[in-house]
């Protein structure tokens, strides 16, 4: 066995040495997609693409007097919590948020400092919500990224809009998408880290468990006992617990901010944690994974990971 974690302690220090950047890099311009497919999405790495929405009638419009005026009265789902930590671990469990139904103006009412509520508030449902709860917004954007679409002979698979306070937190996790991350207003704070690093990060399996905010504006938990258990990281990069976590040390991180205009281009698999400035509005496509030999290779190394203790 210890001759199996010294491979996979290899691995991923080769991964770094043959391949990997020591930063994100920035592209100038949209790229022409065979030369995005050979550059960025064969080999798994990511970039931040400047220039590539300049079009987007949104990067202007989005301020939140428009957005009242445009989707002010429509009724969108809106992830609660405590903390601002939502599907994420605490308190031994898969904590997920409450799932509100709330007008946008009164989720701009919160942002803005209008009214007080407890909890922090994160427009964030990851089923294309912009095409089906924003409709009316994708005027401003497009549907789908057109080099994008021909980089992988498709059209995305989700569309998703985002929008929070500056307490929203998404916690370290992975996708099994290509994802392109615009920024519209404000920044996004991102922690990277590869998939070849899966030796690295720990996880657990753990039970979920719903937030629910009572009437007098405390949070209660509410565990989801007939559910299966959920595999999670509960590792916190901005403050990584390396008593408990030692083969953390060996990861190698990468931060980056992306920037209002700017447009991450996230290659699937890759562990992600994010922050945000207060009110960053965001919108990002989806592409649905191609199930090849490297996601063949990603769930050898992830069982191998599993059964040497790197959990």
């Amino acid at each position: 066995m210890e001759a199996v974690k010294k491979c996979l302690t290899d691995f991923s220090l080769e991964a770094h040495d043959l391949y990997l950047n020591q930063s994100v890099p920035h592209l100038d311009g949209p790229p022409d997609p065979l030369q995005f497919y050979r550059d960025w999405i064969g080999p798994n790495k990511p970039c931040i693409i400047h220039n590539a929405f300049n079009h987007w009638p949104a990067l202007s419009r989005w301020t939140p007097a428009y957005l009242r005026e445009k989707v002010g009265s429509k009724v969108i789902s809106v992830a609660v919590t405590p903390n601002g930590y939502a599907d994420a671990v605490n308190r031994n469990r898969f904590m997920m948020p409450e799932e509100r139904r709330m007008t946008f103006s009164s989720v701009l009412d919160l942002i803005e400092g209008k009214v007080e509520k407890r909890g922090v508030f994160y427009v964030q449902k990851q089923c294309s919500n912009l095409l089906e709860e924003l409709p009316e917004l994708t005027a401003d954007v497009e549907p789908h990224v057109s080099w994008m679409n021909a980089a992988l002979g498709k059209l995305p698979d989700a569309v998703n809009f985002w929008l929070g306070e500056a307490s929203a937190v998404t916690s370290l996790h992975k996708d099994h998408y290509e994802n392109l991350y615009c920024v519209i207003s404000g920044e996004k704070h991102f922690i990277l880290l590869p998939p070849t690093d899966r030796p690295c990060i720990p996880y657990g399996v753990y039970q979920s468990a719903v937030y629910s905010q009572r009437d007098d504006g405390e949070f209660e938990v509410i565990d989801q006992s007939d559910t299966e258990k959920v595999p999670w990281i509960p590792l916190d990069p901005l403050d990584p617990d390396l008593e408990r976590y030692p083969s953390y040390r060996r990861a190698r991180p990468v931060r980056c901010s992306v920037k209002a205009g700017e447009m991450l281009f996230l290659p699937s698999l890759w562990f992600h944690h994010v922050r945000q400035s207060h009110g960053c509005i965001a919108v990002n496509f989806w592409y649905d994974m191609e199930y090849d030999i490297k996601y063949n290779y990603f769930q050898l190394l992830e069982k191998l990971s599993g059964v040497t203790g790197s959990q």
